[in-house]
């Protein structure tokens, strides 16, 4: 491609060479790595939130065998519940199972926007707050 450079019985690369393949190296990876970030953070908002529906479904199923019986996290865990890595699960203002908050929240360093995902149900209501990016 760029043999006027070279004299003849020459060989490797020009500096022009390995200055172009260097520059495309460095094109795909800013497209590449505000990309993958962004991949990062749908992963962990995606935890987040699918910890949370499963400590609501493990209170759910905890209380149907333990009536009256107050909920914490070894009772989730007894009821089914799997703590993810990095996420931090709590229950609140339990009544009965009408009333609670189930609280997940990410880690710090994940850099969401929205790090908690939150499920209250207040009289039977279930309203969910999911996490975001």
């Amino acid at each position: 491609m760029l043999k006027i450079f070279r004299k003849e019985g020459q060989k490797g690369f020009t500096l022009i060479e390995l200055m172009i393949v260097i520059a495309i190296i460095g094109i795909l990876a800013a497209i590449a790595i505000p990309q993958f970030i962004q991949y990062r953070k749908r992963g962990y908002v995606a935890t987040v939130n699918s910890d949370c529906k499963n400590a609501y479904t493990a209170a759910i199923a905890y209380s149907a065998d333990h009536s009256g019986t107050a909920i914490d996290l070894p009772a989730l865990k007894v009821g089914g519940y799997s703590q993810s890595t990095g996420v931090a699960t709590g229950v609140t203002g339990w009544a009965d199972e009408s009333n609670f908050v189930i609280t997940c929240a990410g880690n710090t360093n994940w850099g969401l926007g929205t790090p908690n995902a939150v499920y209250t149900v207040a009289s039977g209501a279930l309203n969910v707050t999911p996490a975001a990016q």
